[in-house]
């Protein structure tokens, strides 16, 4: 079910918009330009990249060095007034987002305090299931033009300097997504601590790629999928092995030539390989560890080829703008999915958990012009729901809080940490007390979000109380705002008097917040709209 209205092409602004993306990562910034449509079509201007050392830092010490933040501070100037040539100037036409080099830093408060002085930028700090989440979106083009490639079980894997991301599919359908420490930077650390010769480079890497492929192994039981690569340095694997990309965005490689290539390679020292492909130290170092661990893990699931997409970070970031903030159809499906196997983990009544969502996104829907919240909180909303009673699974007694536990300590594909705090949140307060300053989570949050917290929890209390019968009888919903009255009319049902009993309770935070009454009733009783 999609849960976004559809757009209305007379009411957007067909004016194609210019925007920015920017990407620190462990070795390198990296900045695209593009051109929006109104109808989701991204067009690519200009593409700029650069090298810093924000891994070796983070990897190493912890922390991200004076110089290498200062280095960063340069490089985001020179973005900086790129973009001002462009004519792009609104914070809402540019996404800054740092992955694990950013992340993993103790210093990253103070990192991301140092770019907003020095350039405006509001850095976002990504987290793994964010990125999930657009990495699913960046390859959604390709399962649906080359579909005879995703027939079956498919492994997305992308080497990056600090993580290597792991998306399995079964078709289109994720069933399972994560992230391990193991990074082409943070291998070529590990080959500097144990300094050891050349010669056995090879043997150092496959035994620390090989501990995280056991890992892998605990998850996937089916050892047998097609092996999807990303990455900078996979992509350059490509260029020298086949001439690029050409006319296609998806490339096949062969597991024999990607070895036999890894193997020079690895014979050959970084500085070595930057002067011969004329390639940054950074680069140079991530590339014979990145591909190694390619070769090994589609030499794992028994591939004979990689196939290889043109796609990166950037372009889902891309992709998520063009949509105005929407989620498409098919990441909503997905992070839909993960929630209901999660509730079904937990035992949860599947039908009144599906119908307590449907009713509080009708709601959600109808009552737009009461709340003026964006269609992310809808989603929230929607997670909120249908996780609402889990906590049951744990004790029937303060369910609710148990709830907010199981939500906030389990992985929802596509829900970062913030958004994973504000669903768990929504699902506690759906019963007995309203949010308090004193209460664990609620008193960490911004006033926004408090505010957006109070506003999604009266209206799925309101929602559950709806379906109290358990039976899903109240299929249909309209509301009329008649002064400080909202008149919620069940359509097809003349006896609404255990609703009526559980209102009572369930509608006054609604009432307080909204300064409104609430009034139930079937057509019958309030009449049709006349309007």
């Amino acid at each position: 079910m999609n849960l976004d209205p559809a757009i209305n092409r007379t009411e957007t602004n067909e004016t194609p918009q210019v925007v920015a993306v920017i990407d620190i990562g462990a070795s390198s910034i990296r900045m695209q330009i593009a051109e929006l449509s109104w109808d989701g079509t991204v067009r690519k201007l200009e593409s700029l990249s650069q090298a810093v050392s924000i891994g070796r830092d983070s990897f190493t010490r912890g922390v991200i060095s004076k110089e290498s933040i200062e280095d960063c501070v340069r490089v985001l100037k020179i973005y900086r007034q790129r973009l001002v040539e462009y004519g792009i100037n609104s914070p809402k036409s540019i996404r800054v987002v740092g992955t694990s080099g950013v992340r993993e830093a103790s210093n990253r408060l103070a990192f991301q305090d140092r770019i907003y002085i020095a350039t405006g930028f509001e850095l976002e700090p990504f987290d793994e299931a964010e990125l999930h989440r657009v990495t699913y979106l960046g390859i959604q083009p390709f399962l649906k033009a080359h579909a005879e490639y995703f027939s079956g079980d498919t492994v997305v894997s992308e080497v990056g300097g600090g993580t290597t991301e792991f998306l399995f599919l079964n078709r289109e359908d994720v069933a399972f997504a994560r992230t391990f420490r193991l990074g082409a930077l943070r291998l070529r650390r590990v080959l500097d601590s144990y300094d050891a010769p050349q010669a056995k480079t090879r043997r150092i890497l496959e035994s620390q790629i090989s501990q995280a492929i056991q890992q892998i192994q605990h998850l996937v039981h089916d050892e047998t999928a097609a092996y999807v690569a990303m990455g900078g340095d996979i992509r350059f694997a490509v260029s020298q092995l086949l001439g690029g990309f050409q006319s296609s965005n998806i490339a096949r490689l062969s597991v024999k030539q990607l070895q036999e290539f890894t193997e020079e390679i690895l014979e050959s020292t970084p500085d070595s390989l930057a002067s011969q492909f004329h390639l940054s130290l950074p680069d140079a170092n991530s590339l014979g560890p990145a591909l190694l661990t390619h070769a090994m893990l589609a030499k794992h699931f028994h591939s004979e080829e990689l196939l290889v997409v043109n796609v990166n970070l950037r372009d889902g970031l891309l992709m998520e703008m063009a949509s105005h903030g929407r989620w498409s159809e098919s990441i909503q499906s997905q992070i839909v999915r993960s929630a209901t196997l999660l509730g079904k983990k937990y035992d949860f009544d599947l039908n009144h958990a599906n119908h307590t969502a449907y009713l509080a996104c009708q709601l959600f829907d109808q009552w737009r012009p009461l709340h003026g919240m964006d269609n992310r909180f809808q989603m929230i909303l929607h997670l909120a729901a249908l996780l609402h009673e889990i906590g049951v699974y744990v004790n029937l007694r303060s369910y609710h809080k148990h709830s907010m536990y199981l939500i906030q300590n389990s992985e929802l594909f596509g829900i970062g940490e913030r958004d994973l705090l504000l669903i768990g949140l929504v699902a506690r307060y759906h019963r007995r007390a309203t949010p308090q300053p004193s209460h664990e989570g609620y008193s960490l949050l911004d006033r926004e979000s408090r505010v957006a917290v109070a506003k999604l929890a009266s209206i799925l209390r309101i929602a559950s109380a709806l379906d109290v019968t358990r039976s899903q009888r109240i299929a249909h919903l309209q509301t009329r705002i008649v002064g400080d009255e909202v008149q919620l009319i069940a359509a097809g049902v003349s006896d609404l008097a255990v609703e009526h009993l559980e209102l009572r309770d369930a509608g006054a935070m609604f009432e307080d917040l909204f300064g409104c009454r609430l009034i139930l009733g079937s057509e019958e009783t309030l009449g049709k709209d006349e309007s």
